[in-house]
């Protein structure tokens, strides 16, 4: 089997319109909700072991470490995105219908969306030690309950559990492209923390940042759904596979940071503006620093000042950069959109529809 090809997905797939859209998109924020399955309980049953095995699976010879890295398979009770999308996508991509139920793709492909989300998993608990955040999604942060120290460990063991798993599914590319997903996640937060005066301004900066930290866990699973349901890597299923989950990972991290900048995410006990406090520049502030020159200097001093996010927010008040914003999101649901319609069609297919719809349309 020849080496898979680990370039970055933001260097194939556009990240930006290439100029005013004419034909309406599809798929927007404000439009009706897609017809079809409801995409979380459609594969309900499939995913509903998967905390309680991810649980036993982290559970180790010391106590504290256990509760640590099994602290947010505990308390997340939500709708398990991401390996929600693992499992539509693998749907979609069978060409045995009903059949592919219960079978050992079937299983895989389940598997490599517990893996998906453990280390998504690790990457919170590691984010929130590096972000000094004191709680997640309204609970407390683990770091915050233990220490530091143990918080890093729980993140470490997370993600060698999950290259264990990984390794059990005896296909080497998809192992290669999950590891590059790994080493996607440290690059995003490198590029965080270590950003430039001038990058801090740059668009493209930014997408490139949101990819390695969002959209590449999500591209990467999506290609290696369709790498373990048998299609070769250049098969037109796996590249339409990978770009989708590149769109919807790219789509549902620039609604996110639309949703921190308008302080709605503020209904999860995550404060508003959360990202300006860290001096992150994310696309609001950015579409309104290129109509208001003088956001430009606070983006670049981090909003170090006092006073400069309340500045900031209130210049930007004055443009129109979140109408800006969803038009990117929209953008990328769009692109995403003529990803899935290279797939056969099928009630999963019509499930993802649903899925992207929920990510560009969430209030929270």
């Amino acid at each position: 089997m020849a080496p898979a090809d680990l370039t970055p997905a933001i260097d194939k797939f556009v990240r930006l319109p290439s100029g005013p859209n004419i034909d309406p998109y599809f798929m927007t924020a404000k439009g009706p909700v897609p017809l079809g399955p409801e995409p979380f309980g459609m594969v309900g049953d499939e995913l509903q072991p998967l905390s309680d095995y991810v649980k036993d699976l982290v559970a180790s010879e010391n106590p504290v470490l256990t509760m640590a890295a099994s602290h947010f398979f505990e308390k997340r009770q939500g709708k398990k995105f991401r390996p929600t999308i693992v499992a539509l996508m693998a749907r979609a991509l069978s060409p045995e219908g009903m059949s592919y139920l219960g079978s050992r793709t079937n299983t895989l492909q389940l598997q490599l969306g517990q893996i998906t989300e453990m280390i998504h998993v690790a990457s919170l608990i590691h984010d929130d030690v590096l972000d000094e955040a004191d709680t997640r999604r309204g609970g407390a942060s683990v770091h915050s309950m233990y220490t530091n120290k143990v918080a890093v460990l729980a993140g470490d063991y997370l993600l060698a559990k999950a290259s264990v798993l990984l390794a059990r599914l005896q296909h080497f590319q998809v192992v290669e492209v999950m590891a590059s997903a790994l080493e996607a996640l440290v690059m995003g937060e490198i590029m965080q923390a270590r950003s430039k005066k001038e990058e801090l301004l740059d668009m493209n900066y930014y997408l490139r940042k949101s990819y390695f930290k969002t959209a590449s866990l999500i591209c990467s699973a999506c290609k290696s759904s369709a790498l373990l349901a048998g299609y070769a890597e250049k098969d037109d299923c796996t590249v339409a596979a990978e770009e989708f989950g590149y769109h919807l990972g790219m789509a549902y991290q620039i609604v996110d940071d639309i949703l921190d900048f308008t302080g709605a995410s503020a209904t999860l006990g995550k404060p508003a503006q959360a990202d300006m406090e860290l001096g992150l520049s994310t696309a609001c502030i950015l579409y309104a620093s290129q109509e208001i020159q003088a956001i430009r200097p606070l983006i670049q001093r981090k909003f170090k000042e006092k006073g400069d996010i309340q500045k900031a927010v209130e210049m930007a008040s004055k443009t129109n950069c979140i109408e800006l914003s969803y038009n990117l999101a929209e953008f990328h649901a769009q692109k995403a959109v003529d990803a899935l319609n290279r797939l056969p069609a099928s009630d999963a297919r019509l499930a993802l529809f649903r899925l992207l719809h929920t990510a560009i349309s969430r209030k929270s």
